[in-house]
């Protein structure tokens, strides 16, 4: 029975560890600067590495609620932000994603990413050269 119980144990053990590590689903951007909520971003898996895309904007009644990206400056020029695909080309190493790029719709620059979990916490980081911001994003419902 002990034995049973261990092997139990080990197998939930080995499936817990397994989903900290899954970044795929859909996770609440917060962001860094004003701690709001700002949308939810969907991470799925497209020939063996990550993307991601905008499902939902959290905008005050003021802003437009379906915006397009009229800074961007690639394929993704003028098009609208909810169903854009932001992350791109993520590619798995150990237990973070890197490689690949992240768009910021606001601004329409694009960054290096590093993605990773920390327990239930998902860390963005956008980067340039040694200079980076890491978003902090939260599993949505």
């Amino acid at each position: 029975m002990k034995r049973v119980l261990l092997i139990a144990l080990l197998i939930a053990f080995t499936f817990g560890v397994k989903a900290q590590d899954n970044i795929f689903g859909k996770w609440k951007t917060i962001d860094d600067e004003t701690g709001k909520a700002k949308s939810i971003v969907e991470i799925y898996e497209k020939d063996g590495k990550a993307y991601g895309k905008i499902v939902k904007l959290f905008r005050s009644p003021n802003e437009e609620q379906d915006p397009i990206c009229d800074e961007c400056e690639d394929d993704r020029k003028n098009k609208k932000i909810i169903g854009m695909e932001i992350i791109r080309e993520m590619e798995k190493d150990g237990d973070e994603w890197e490689d690949g790029t992240i768009l910021d719709p606001k601004s329409g620059k694009i960054y290096d990413c590093e993605i990773w979990r920390d327990g239930e916490e998902l860390k963005v980081r956008g980067y340039i050269a040694f200079l980076y911001r890491t978003q902090t994003w939260l599993k949505a419902d």
